[in-house]
């Protein structure tokens, strides 16, 4: 489980993928995007693995094509007929053959249609596991340093855009390609000269694109925002509609509203003109094709060259090209926006797993120690020759304004961050070379982004220990101080919780994960303001549920209340990414330093005179 996408991560290190920029704010690194190669390689293992289903598929596409070039050959074949003056005796054949190769025609089409959509879904699916199993194994520093975003957008808009497109467009994409390749091959079949007059057409296609797609998307574009500026104004118009009547302000809304709508108006106008002027470059092209199949066809047969019937068939076969060569035109933005789309769930999919080393480290113990740890995000320096040692079971927080570097030292020594400069041990050993897959079962880490799945309140607290039974699951909860309000809920620790289900408050979903830690039971436990979530209300109860979870591990605490800090064997107060004080909490107060200032400054207090001793007050709860 990674930090972002569950409470409890599993941390480790990955190089990082090529930074990228985001507009109006820092450098990210951004997930990869597979390259064309890439990603039909990707199409090839999938396809290769339904072997008997892509045959299927091709074979009966195939055959409805070839079934569409038999009309024409027959008619061509009846104008030699007529012409030669054959009777009416073979009319029957005729009529016949044509009712069966247009029946033939329209079964297998549907059919090819349903093949290609099941196997376009067959492969989708299998490529939806796989990006949500590369994902889910994602070490924590590549979320962090990607963003949950990025990831979130493939796995969400991206599939839903790849699926639009494999259940709409790619069975008449396939059904579209076979038919000019076969018609085309037909055309040439029946002289190679009419097949060249057919490609006549084809440099006006590739201009009319060329001319359309720059002018369209910036169109396109547009017409959103147009269109989202009218929906704007009438909602903020409908919702504030009592307020605008009581100080008499309808008629300025009902002109902002006329506004907006002219201009998403006369956007849409624009955009039908375009699409119109593109459409007639479209009929140019099969005018300037049709013409010079007539032409060539009408020289040939003057040579004796050809029949009137091959030309009669060239021409149909011409004219047969019209829908399928449109729909490829027309659907060309839809394609392209589904292969960028699967491009960038290739690049997740193909993404190798984090690497391990060849002789992986053991720790010894629960101990932790830096040496000269320093971390900067590009060229922002945020923690600073960090040296600290952690006995094992010690409990230290970590306190300091807010941008002094305690979420990033915690991620460090959780093996979420890989620190610039410096080592972080584990028990002796190098948390870089103890294993991504192995350093889960020593470190673990809650974030304050607490996560409840829909499921079971056991199976969410299951995630800890997938392997545990419901008597460790209850005892988790028990330890937290959780198993009284599980067992009131309707149906007791099997109650279904989550999204849709039963809704937990903030300090519950904090008692499950906290659960989860005490049932995963790792020798080191990290939390990032784990407890912040509950508010002042349940604070107090998830700061002991949180104790309680941790007795006995080597715990990192980044507090965001100090009455936990009070709490912690040893106090480390940030500064700019730099330890400036270290010491018991009854320690630091009496030294008069940051902490001291913290402490009276959350407190409400503030010492008479800076050599004055302060009496100890407790904090608010």
């Amino acid at each position: 489980m990674n930090e972002r996408t569950d409470d409890v991560a599993r941390p480790g290190q990955q190089d990082a993928p090529p930074a990228a920029a985001t507009p109006g704010g820092p450098r990210q690194d951004l997930l990869p995007i597979a390259s064309p190669r890439r990603t039909w390689a990707l199409l090839r293992a999938e396809l290769a693995g339904h072997r008997r289903l892509t045959a299927a598929a091709v074979a009966v596409t195939l055959l409805a094509g070839t079934t569409g070039l038999v009309a024409p050959w027959v008619l061509g074949g009846l104008v030699d007929d007529v012409r030669a003056g054959a009777g009416t005796d073979s009319l029957l054949s005729v009529v016949v053959t044509l009712v069966a190769a247009a029946v033939a025609a329209g079964v297998l089409t549907g059919l090819g249609a349903a093949l290609v959509a099941r196997l376009g879904e067959t492969v989708l699916a299998r490529i939806r596991a796989r990006v949500l199993d590369r994902a889910l194994h994602l070490p924590s520093a590549v979320l962090e340093r990607a963003g949950t975003g990025d990831l979130l957008s493939r796995t969400g808009d991206d599939v839903a855009v790849v699926t639009a497109a494999v259940s709409a467009v790619v069975p008449q994409l396939v059904s579209a390609l076979f038919t000019v390749a076969l018609t085309g091959a037909g055309l040439f079949a029946l002289d190679w000269r009419l097949g060249l007059a057919g490609l006549a057409a084809a440099p006006v296609y590739v201009l009319a694109l060329r001319w359309y797609l720059p002018r369209s998307g910036p169109l396109y574009a547009e017409q959103r925002v147009a269109t989202g500026a009218r929906t704007q104004a009438m909602a903020a118009s409908l919702n504030g509609a009592s307020t605008v009547l009581a100080h008499r302000r309808e008629a300025e809304h009902v002109a902002r509203v006329d506004e907006r709508s002219a201009e998403a108006r006369d956007v849409s106008l624009t955009v039908f003109r375009l699409f119109t002027r593109f459409g007639s470059r479209l009929n140019l092209a099969e005018l300037i094709g049709l013409t010079a199949v007539l032409v060539t066809g009408f020289l040939l047969v003057r040579a004796d060259a050809v029949t009137v019937g091959a030309v009669t068939a060239a021409t149909l076969y011409f004219h047969r090209l019209f829908n399928p060569i449109g729909f490829l035109v027309m659907q060309f933005d839809d394609v392209q926006e589904a292969g960028a789309s699967l491009a960038r769930l290739a690049g997740i999919a193909t993404m190798s797993p984090p690497p391990e080393p060849e002789v992986p480290e053991t720790p010894a113990d629960a101990s932790l120690e830096l040496r000269g740890v320093t971390h900067a995000y590009d060229d922002r320096t945020v923690l600073r020759d960090v040296t600290l040692t952690v006995a094992p079971g010690e409990r230290v927080a970590l306190v300091g304004a807010s941008g002094a570097g305690k979420t990033t030292l915690a991620s460090v020594i959780a093996g979420v961050l890989k620190p610039t400069a410096g080592t972080v041990r584990l028990g002796g050993a190098r948390l870089d070379r103890i294993g991504e897959s192995r350093l889960g079962r020593h470190v673990a880490l809650l974030s304050q982004e607490l996560h409840v799945f829909h499921g079971t309140l056991l199976d969410n607290v299951r995630l800890g220990r997938p392997e545990a039974d419901d008597e460790a699951v209850l005892a988790a909860l028990d330890a937290v101080g959780a198993l009284g309000w599980a067992r009131a809920l309707p149906d007791g620790p099997a109650t279904r919780v989550g999204e849709g289900a039963h809704p937990l408050t903030a300090a519950q979903a904090g008692h499950v994960a906290l659960a989860r830690l005490a049932l995963a039971d790792p020798p080191v436990a990290v939390l990032d303001e784990a407890t912040a979530e509950a508010g002042s209300a349940g604070a107090r109860v998830l700061e002991e549920a949180a104790e309680a979870a941790t007795r006995g591990r080597t715990t990192l605490l980044v507090a965001h209340r100090l009455t936990q800090a009070e709490r912690a064997d040893r106090i480390l107060v940030l500064d700019q990414g730099a330890v400036v004080e270290s010491g018991t909490h009854d320690e630091l107060l009496a030294a008069g330093g940051r902490y001291a200032a913290l402490w009276w400054s959350w407190t409400g207090l503030r010492s008479a005179a800076p050599d004055e001793p302060q009496p100890y007050v407790p904090a608010p709860r």
